[in-house]
């Protein structure tokens, strides 16, 4: 069965940049994360999904 999960990850941060949005736009380029494969499940694709914060 293939199917899509969402999982949520909470980090506290402290910056210097002057705005969430940038601290935000940083992490989704720089960050990694590793989730591995279990007994009964298969990691097919793991992506960071964009968080867009109004303007």
């Amino acid at each position: 069965m293939y199917d899509t999960i969402y999982l949520l990850v909470k980090a506290t941060i402290q910056t210097t940049h002057k705005t969430a949005h940038a601290a935000i736009t940083e992490i989704q380029q720089k960050a990694t994360v590793t989730i591995s494969d279990t007994k009964k499940v298969k990691i097919c694709e793991l992506k960071f999904m964009d968080y867009k914060l109004k303007s």
